[in-house]
């Protein structure tokens, strides 16, 4: 039997010893690397050196190793191609048969805080890539194989009388591709954001790589006839949806995770005190309370048809009690930083709810967002910033100043204000929101929508409009519901008239200068 080769020089070392094992068995002549070569002949594996194939010792710090005419001619060669095999043969290049290759581990250099830039680029692989992309493009003749999941499979594929079939050979490649283009695009990702931080650059980078793994498919989209799916991107330590770990429930669907991430989003704003309900991406209940059952209490009262059905998300850990009243009310997830052993067994009880515990609320360092539009991709900074701080150091342009009570209640409803759909209206009081008005084509409406809701229980609330009033009706329509301040962006051209209506109610108004659209 004609002696078959196989070079594996892999990062990630999980199972490489036994598919080497494997290899062998199969009459695979084994070549290698460093420390995989090590780990090989530590098992008690014959192996051949790289250099000593090649003729040639690493340098550069092994830099160069793999990057010879020995290692790429014996891996590029077309079997069927008698010029092909007559030049190997010339040069005395014997073909190489499988390559196994896993890649310097790029993604967690670039994600430590404490690397520099110049101990990020020595985790660039060159050869792994070069020698992984050379095999997949000639994987009718020559297996590529990166991903450890998949030795079990090559094994057996191996020991079949008819060898690798075609379907095979071309699955093993398409994941070489994939892997080696997510690879690229963690490193243009991150250059491109070392450029966009250097002086007098661009704030958007020419080009953008966008590096996700998916983590997994989903039963549908948006509705029943879309394919879904949930990838993750690498944002180790931040509050994050695809980190969090599932306790409990059947498996999240699409809109369970575009409610969910509205849901942590206001949380991360509002505090640890903070208990929220959103209902189809709009806050339908927002409160905070030093005990939490209170909170959550609190922000179910504010729309408790709405809450069924809800999202519902916490800044603190669900004990007992707070699991209890949450078990009150049918849900579709609930978002917690921790739950109590008593809390899991109570809302364990509840078959389809899903428990979502998160790894903190700590915000991520990516801080831009996406939206495909047909033919393109729109990009922007996210929408950061401190609305409470926003709220708190607002310029007053009413006649009156609002009370002490009235400035909390405001900090409250501008930061909820900037979590609803837009146009956005939302009264409410220092601890709570009374009511929400979401998503309409005028502000008037969004203001009317949030008094009907409310059903008239608006007396002594303040109000936040997440952009200016373009009219005074809007402003008319919140002093009639029962407001008494109003936290606004400003901006308009009518704004003196509005000020002027302010007046005339006796409304305290404070503006922002800040504007928090949410289409």
């Amino acid at each position: 039997m004609t002696e078959k080769r196989a070079l594996l020089s892999v990062t990630d070392k999980t199972g490489v010893v036994e598919f080497a094992r494997g290899l062998t068995t199969h009459g695979f002549q084994i070549l290698s690397t460093g420390g995989t070569r090590r780990i090989l002949i530590e098992a008690g594996l014959t192996v051949v050196d790289v250099a000593e194939h090649t003729g040639s010792p690493e340098m550069l710090d092994g830099r160069v190793k793999t990057l010879h005419p020995r290692v790429h001619g014996g891996i590029l060669a077309r079997r069927d191609l008698e010029k092909h095999m007559s030049e190997l043969e010339k040069h005395g290049i014997p073909p190489i048969d499988l390559v196994a290759v896993n890649l310097y581990d790029f993604e967690t250099a670039a994600s430590n805080a404490e690397a520099s830039f110049g101990e990020v680029m020595e985790e660039i692989d060159i050869g792994g890539p070069t020698m992984l992309r050379a095999s997949a493009k000639n994987h009718a003749f020559v297996l590529p194989v990166v991903d450890p999941s998949d030795y079990a499979d090559v094994l057996a594929a191996l020991g079949r009388p008819e060898g690798p079939d075609a379907e095979f050979r071309r699955q093993l490649a398409a994941k070489v591709f994939a892997h080696t283009a997510r690879y690229d695009a963690m490193v243009s990702a991150y250059f491109a954001k070392a450029v966009s931080e250097a002086p007098r650059a661009e704030v958007m980078p020419a080009r953008i790589g966008l590096v996700f793994e998916k983590i997994q498919d989903l039963r549908y989209g948006e509705n029943p006839h879309q394919v879904a799916a949930f990838y993750r991107a690498s944002e180790e330590g931040s509050a994050s949806l695809a980190s969090a770990k599932q306790l409990g429930g059947k498996e999240l669907s699409y809109n369970n995770l575009l409610d969910a991430d509205a849901a942590l989003r206001l949380v991360m704003d509002l505090g640890s005190e903070a208990a929220v309900y959103i209902k189809h991406n709009n806050p339908c209940g927002a409160a905070i309370d030093p005990v939490l059952v209170e909170a959550l209490r609190k922000a179910r009262e504010v729309d408790p048809v709405s809450a069924f059905g809800a999202v519902v998300a916490m800044g603190k850990s669900v004990d007992a009690a707070a699991a209890a009243l949450l078990a009150e009310t049918f849900l579709e997830v609930i978002l917690a930083p921790g739950f109590s052993a008593e809390a899991v067994d109570i809302l364990g009880r509840k078959k389809n709810l899903r428990l979502l515990e998160l790894r903190g609320l700590k915000e991520s360092d990516v801080n831009v967002e996406f939206r495909r539009v047909q033919g393109g991709l729109l990009v922007q900074s996210e929408d950061r910033g401190a609305p409470r701080d926003e709220a708190l150091s607002a310029r007053v342009v009413t006649k009156r100043s609002p009370t002490a009570e009235e400035r909390e209640a405001l900090a409250f409803t501008w930061a909820v204000a900037k979590h609803v759909r837009s146009n956005a209206i939302v009264y409410g009081y220092a601890d709570r929101v009374a009511a929400v008005g979401a998503g309409q084509m005028s502000r008037v409406d969004s203001a009317e929508i949030a008094r009907h809701k409310a059903k008239g229980r608006l007396a002594k609330t303040v109000a936040a409009s997440d952009a200016f009033f373009p009219f005074r009706d809007g402003l008319d329509q919140l002093a009639q519901a029962g407001a008494t301040a109003v936290i606004q962006p400003g901006g308009s051209v009518r704004d003196e008239e509005v000020i002027a209506a302010a007046d005339e109610h006796g409304l305290a108004m404070v503006f922002t200068g800040v504007r928090h659209f949410r289409h």
